[in-house]
């Protein structure tokens, strides 16, 4: 009997949109580093009308994270900014 393989749903289909989305985001020390992600979100977002940003440095200060939280209104808008955050050199990791 061959079986059929279910296909689990990502995370991002889980959501209910519109939601406030904390988007964390982690780079290297830089004075531009903050500016940069919020421009890249931001480009994606223009209806959000409220980012809150969370900064925060490593304990030897290479890098920094931040918890970006904005509103979200659907599940192409989400992969958009990750894949925008992939692309960008200035950044190491997004959750």
């Amino acid at each position: 009997m061959i079986e059929k393989h279910q296909i689990r749903p990502s995370g991002l289909e889980l959501i209910e949109y519109p939601s406030r989305f904390p988007l964390k985001v982690f780079g290297n020390h830089t004075a531009q580093f903050e500016d940069i992600v919020l421009g890249l979100v931001k480009a994606r977002c223009p209806q959000a009308e409220h980012f809150e940003v969370r900064k925060r440095a490593s304990k030897g200060g290479k890098y920094t994270a931040l918890t970006v939280t904005f509103t979200v209104y659907n599940q192409q808008q989400l992969e958009d900014i990750y894949q925008d955050l992939y692309e960008c050199e200035h950044v190491v990791m997004s959750l």
